[in-house]
């Protein structure tokens, strides 16, 4: 695996890393700005709808530019953003800095991901998506505890701070080790050419197998804080360390999915979304015991994220000939399912059917996500016109294919030859 792919995994730490810790700052945040509490967690939701959009905008507009231009861009813009945020006297002027930076992270993470998998061979192109993603799975793990702590002790203006300055130490690496030209040789890409691979219905079954697999787990997560300490009867100092498990189970399931993907995706995403459904309700039934819930969250956390590298890889494989725009529109894919199924969850809450019911929700979830699989692996059998592009599904960038052969031709050249030998 190249170094450049780890080094888009620090960024996507960095970055990811400010995605997730505002959960933790809230009630700082909120009384240092003057706002409620719900107020201060649109800040979140701000964040989330801007991933949703930037991902496939500044796909497009950075089309034709060199790939470490345009990562350099959004890492600095994203800097940018959380010293101005850091900085900011407004709640107002904040929330403006979370639409900008997501929007920024989000083209980040479409770039991220076409350049990781332009700089392996296709059979590990899965193997480099687990990588990359790993860098999120660690900002759970690492780096959202860190900033909670970091904002608890120094205020929430620090933890914006920090993130600034890993993601600067994050651009400084992108400029040392990825090439300057990578992307930017061949052909120049077009829109209307990226966009013909939007024709092809698996490619958008494989969107929704992409939204459904994150939020049959993200619903559960999203809530786990007040079902641990209300339900599971976990110490609130205690829950940190629990959303660490999570994260942890989610970095096994992530080098699982990883080494299995490339050689067999539909029984990847089987095996994790089934266990989204059985975790899901175990979760469920056993929230009450509160050994059980924390064990149930680690479990969660790893077969939630096995399928990551299945769903990455594959858009690769239908997307032909437009990876970068395909790729941007699977990061919107996971961000619809960040913000539709925790929505789904709250209306089970409010319905008066307790914390526990965001199991059942994330189970229900995870069995359309299984019967979008099994009806996207049929269609995989059938084959057709817009079936994955052969077993490489596309060549390396900068290695040139396999010139075509012509049967009919070679068999003649051949018989002729063993004519002549007689």
């Amino acid at each position: 695996m190249p170094v450049a792919v780890y080094i888009l995994s620090l960024g996507i730490f960095a970055q990811g890393t400010s995605e997730f810790m505002l959960s933790g700052l809230l009630p700082t945040m909120a009384e240092d700005l003057g706002v409620s509490i719900p107020d201060a967690g649109l800040l979140i939701s701000a964040f989330a709808v801007g991933m949703l959009v930037g991902a496939p905008l500044l796909a497009v507009a950075t089309l034709r530019v060199p790939r470490r231009t345009a990562l350099v861009a959004f890492q600095a813009v994203f800097i940018a953003g959380h010293v101005v945020g850091a900085l900011s006297p407004s709640y107002e002027l904040l929330f403006a800095t979370r639409v900008v930076t997501a929007v920024a992270y989000a083209g980040f993470w479409a770039v991220a991901a076409v350049t990781a998998v332009s700089m392996v061979p296709v059979e590990s192109r899965a193997k480099a998506m687990s990588v990359v993603a790993t860098g999120l799975s660690l900002a759970t793990v690492l780096g959202v505890p860190a900033g909670t702590v970091l904002g608890q002790h120094a205020g929430w203006r620090a933890a914006f701070w920090a993130v600034a300055v890993l993601t600067a130490a994050s651009l400084v690496s992108v400029v040392l080790f990825l090439p300057g030209s990578l992307g930017a040789g061949g052909p120049a890409r077009t829109v209307r050419q990226e966009l013909v691979a939007f024709v092809r219905p698996r490619l958008w079954l494989s969107y929704g197998i992409t939204a459904l697999s994150i939020g049959g787990v993200i619903v559960s997560f999203s809530y786990l804080a007040p079902l641990l300490t209300e339900v599971s009867g976990v110490p609130e100092s205690w829950v940190p360390a629990v959303l660490s498990l999570y994260g942890v189970g989610a970095l096994v399931g992530l080098t699982i999915g990883g080494r299995t993907a490339d050689a067999r995706p539909f029984p990847t995403l089987f095996l994790g979304l089934a266990g989204v459904v059985a975790f899901s309700l175990a979760l469920w039934w056993a929230a009450g015991n509160t050994v059980l819930a924390v064990v149930l969250v680690f479990f969660l956390g790893l077969v939630g994220f096995v399928t990551n590298p299945a769903v990455q890889s594959r858009v690769f494989a239908l997307g032909g000939d437009a990876p970068t725009l395909v790729g941007a529109v699977n990061t919107s894919a996971f961000n619809v399912g960040i913000t539709v199924a925790p929505m789904l969850g709250g209306l089970a809450i409010d319905a008066g059917l307790g914390y526990r019911s965001v199991a059942w929700v994330g189970a229900a979830i995870g069995v359309a996500g299984l019967l979008a699989t099994a009806l996207a692996a049929a269609l995989e059998r059938r084959g057709g016109a817009d079936a994955p592009t052969g077993p490489g599904r596309g060549p390396r960038e900068g290695v040139p294919s396999e010139p075509r052969r012509e049967p009919i031709r070679e068999g003649v050249a051949r018989v002729a030859s063993m004519t002549s030998n007689r």
